[in-house]
Formats: structure tokens, sequence, C-alpha cells
């Protein structure tokens, strides 16, 4: 007995011992960085911020670590969280800046500006007794002017097409929301689309209401959109695969160093468990969008169609710092049900060559072919039900490859698109005919079929683009003529209704879009693609 005493006093002793070690490690640690701080804030031949300094040495550090282990000042850290928290404080208004003027294009149902009788066409001169038209000022300066605390007040002066004097309103600042789903609707009697922008608190409860109005509509298939998604919350991705697997299939496990493994498994609950599904991804579908796209490929649940998603596997803990900066740091991998890693290859402290890894996959020509992408033999998995190849290694590969298309885009079109032309001369045909234009289009469905794009405003747009020392080309301009027609057909569409009657025109040029329709129209083809 004694012996026994003995021995688990000396093993107490020595975890006490080992235990002062680390934290006299830590001390040194701590105060070597104290010294430094001190010393360059006290003893530097010039002036310096220490609130600089402290910065300087926390990003620096994160920046060694890996792409994705990020400091945020207290502004960056409101502006990342903002469009994720689902609302903010405002008036109500999503608004373009043309030509040194802000234009209002929508207002929002129900928010503080449509209350006071704003409307979309309005251009906003003054907020109080700022000017912002004339001035170049940065869309995030004004949106500055424009937001604040939910009751407060701003005064605003407008310019209204025909209307000889200027206008102020006052409107008293609410909560607004945000919506992260873009466009709900009907792309053929029995097949959805959603498209959804990014995950967000608010993305689930939007998506189920989405698919309950699709479905009363005579919805059996799905198209979800997640091209460009860059993600969001982890949960809120969870959440939405858990609408269509289900109950108890692993969407996703996390893991790391100093974290331990957690899965998060399919519940009851899933709204469209049945039912044909395709799932639109490219290289810009990151994160949280992976982890869907992942686990329903896993699952053999539906086809992902599209490009290789851009491979964000790294989990980040925001850590709050007293100031209301954060960092976010990595702390766990995601990997898919199969046991792929989501996360790319990437070089400890090369962030530079991580972020050119897009622009190699161009110039290796893996967005323009499906034979220039190789994996690895140790990179091979199946799937879990009807265990077809699928590859980790970075990404989520699709089922089904579409190049992106090149044979339309010119360098006259990226220069009109870039220096705001084409949305000018929409804002310039809107005010002289909305009117004229609401009364004779008032569903989307008589726009989409009637309205075409008058010659008139392709004229206006290549002398607007002169002026804009853009040089008219004409074989260029041929080339990108339909993709431009398109785009301002798109624009005024969105001005005339909504954000998703704007998709509803837009993916006619979309090639995702049309073979998802295709592959989701045809049982054959789309068992095939998932060994069914």
């Amino acid at each position: 007995m004694k012996r026994i005493i003995f021995i688990l006093i000396a093993a107490a002793s020595l975890s006490v011992q080992l235990h002062a070690q680390g934290m006299n490690m830590m001390n040194m640690e701590q105060r070597k960085l104290s010294m430094a701080l001190y010393a360059v804030a006290n003893l530097y031949v010039d002036s310096t911020s220490t609130i600089k300094l402290v910065e300087d040495a926390i990003t620096g550090m994160l920046e060694k670590l890996d792409p994705h282990s990020t400091y945020m000042d207290p502004e960056e850290t409101k502006d990342m969280t903002e469009p994720l928290q689902g609302n903010f404080d405002g008036i109500g208004i999503q608004f373009n800046m043309l030509t040194d003027t802000l234009y209002v294009v929508q207002v929002i149902t129900g928010g503080p500006s449509e209350k006071v009788g704003l409307l979309a066409g309005d251009r906003i001169l003054k907020v109080e007794d700022t000017p912002i038209a004339g001035v170049r000022m940065k869309n995030t300066d004004i949106q500055k002017l424009l937001r604040g605390p939910k009751g407060t007040t701003v005064r605003v002066t407008v310019l209204r097409h025909d209307e000889p004097e200027l206008i102020d309103f006052k409107i008293v600042r609410g909560k607004i929301p945000v919506y992260s789903l873009d466009a709900a609707y009907m792309a053929d009697k029995q097949t959805g689309y959603i498209k959804l922008s990014r995950f967000a608190n608010t993305s689930d409860q939007e998506f189920i209401t989405a698919l309950t109005k699709l479905k009363k509509e005579g919805m059996k298939n799905l198209i979800l959109d997640l091209q460009g998604n860059g993600g969001g919350y982890l949960n809120i991705a969870i959440d939405l695969a858990d609408e269509f697997l289900s109950k108890d299939k692993l969407i996703v496990y996390t893991e790391g160093f100093n974290q331990k493994r957690e899965t998060s498994n399919s519940t009851t609950r899933g709204g469209f468990e049945t039912g044909r599904l395709v799932v639109l991804v490219d290289e810009s579908s990151a994160s949280a969008s992976e982890i869907l796209a992942g686990a329903v490929q896993d699952w053999d649940r539906g086809v992902i169609l599209g490009r290789r998603t851009f491979g964000k596997g790294l989990v980040q803990k925001p850590i709050p710092l007293p100031d209301g900066s954060m960092i976010r740091l990595t702390v766990s991998r995601y990997f898919t049900p199969s046991g792929r890693s989501i996360q790319k290859p990437y070089e400890n402290g090369n962030t530079e060559s991580y972020q050119q890894d897009l622009i190699n996959r161009y110039n290796r020509g893996e967005l323009m072919s499906a034979d220039s992408i190789h994996f690895p033999d140790s990179m091979k998995y199946s799937t879990l039900v009807t265990k077809r190849k699928v590859y980790g290694g970075g990404g989520i590969m699709p089922d089904l490859f579409i190049p992106i298309d090149t044979t339309r885009y010119t360098d006259y079109h990226r220069r009109i698109v870039a220096s705001g032309v084409i949305n000018r001369v929409v804002m310039n045909y809107i005010d002289a005919h909305r009117a004229e234009l609401t009364s004779k289009y008032s569903k989307i469905t008589q726009f989409k079929q009637s309205f075409v794009v008058p010659d008139v405003v392709m004229l206006e747009l290549q002398t607007m683009a002169k002026a804009e020392k853009i040089p008219f080309n004409e074989g260029e301009y041929n080339q990108s003529k339909a993709l431009i027609t398109l785009q301002v057909k798109a624009l005024i569409a969105r001005d005339l209704y909504e954000i998703s009657e704007y998709y509803q025109i837009i993916n006619d040029d979309n090639e995702s879009f049309r073979e998802a329709l295709r592959i989701i129209n045809s049982t054959s083809e789309y068992n095939k693609v998932l060994g069914l």
C-alpha cells in the first residue's frame, strides 16, 4: 500500500514539474515577445504605433501557418460577419455607382426607403450635407454614410427622372434582411432551380421556404446552383446537406492535431430526400459548398456537374480579441463521408503560389478540358452506395465536366463590363421607358418571351464605350454581341422585377444549367452517371 501511495505521489510530482516547465516556457516566450515589442516601441529611431506593431506581429505569425489563418481588424471583422448574419441596420436599397452617381437599383420591399417613397432609378446626390455625386467616393464609404443604428434618421437628396426639382427624404434606418438565396423558380414543368450565393445564418430557412414554394408549383426534380458560392457557416452546410440525405448518413467530419474527430450525420428532417438532384459547381465554389457537394456525391444522392471546386477544406475557429478584432485560426480539416480531404495542397507561408492556383489551372487547360486534370492513384476513393470512382487531393471533381466557355468573351466585352458601360446603358433605357415596360410586361414570362433589346440601345452602348476610350472593334463586337445583348436583357429584368428574374434570363447562356436540365430530364442518363 505504501509503495502504491509513493508511486502516485511521484507521478503527481512529475506532472506538476512538467506543467511548471510548460508554463515557464510559455512565460519565457511571452516575455520574449513583450521585450521585443517594448524595445521597438521605446527605442526605435522613428516613431511607431504600438497598435500597428502588435497587428503586424500577429499577421506575420499567422502567415507562416496556412493560407486561411488570418487576422482582421475591428472594421474588417464587422464587414466579414455582416453578410453572414442575415441582416444589418440601414435604409434598405441596392445601388450601383455609375459615372460617379449612386443609382438606386432596387428598393427592398417593406424596408425604410420604400416606406418614404424612394424608387428604383432614383439618383442619390447627397447624404445629409455630404455630396456623393461627382466625387469618386468608394462604395464602402457610401455604405458608412447610409448605414447606422436602427431608429436613427438619415436625410438623402434625390434626383428623379422627369422631376425638375431635387427631392429630400428623411429615412429612419431599420433592420435590413440580407438574403443568401438569389433565385428560386421553375426551370420547366417539373424541375426547380435554386441559386445560393453563400451559406449564411438564414440560408437553411430561405432554402426550405423556396423548396416549399417550388413543390407547390409541381417540382419533382431540383437543380441546386452553387457556382461562385465561396462558402460560409459549417453548421448551415450540414443543415442543407441534411435536406437531401436520409437518416444517419455521415455528412462531414473534421479532425486536427489538437482537435479530436467530430462527425455530423443526417437526420429525418430532409425536405428533398428523393427526386433527381443536380448540383452545379465551379472553380469558385468553396468550403461549405464543397462539404455539401462532397456529401451528395459520396452517397450517390445526385449528380455533381461543372468544374473542379476551389479546394478549401481548412476549418477556421474565430477567436475574438478585446478591441473587436479577430483571429480566424485554422484548427482542423474537412473530410467527406468517403474520407476525402477537401483541402488542396499548400506550402506553409507561401500564400502567393496558393492564390495563383486558379490561374495555374487555367494555364494548364484544366478549365477547358477534363483530360488536363490528373490525380495520383493514392487519391482514388469510392462512393458509398454504387462504388463509383471519385478523387481526393483538393476540391470536388464533378461527375460531369463542363468546360468554361471562352468563345464569346473578348477584350471589347471585358472592357465595357469593367467600365460600367453596360449598367449605364441599362439604367438610361429603364429611366426613359420604366412606365411603358412595367405596363407591357407585368410578368417575367411575358418579358422573357417577347422583349427584344432595341438596336438603339446597342448603338448607345457603342457610343458610350467610345466616350470611355474603348475603341469599337467590329469583329470582337460581333463575337460577343449575343452575350452582351443577353446581359442587357437580364439587367433590365433585374431592375423591373427581382434578382431571381435576372437568373431566369441569364441562365439561357449557362452551359452548366442547360446540361443539368438535359440530364435531369433523362432517367437513363441520370441513372447511368450515378451507376444506378
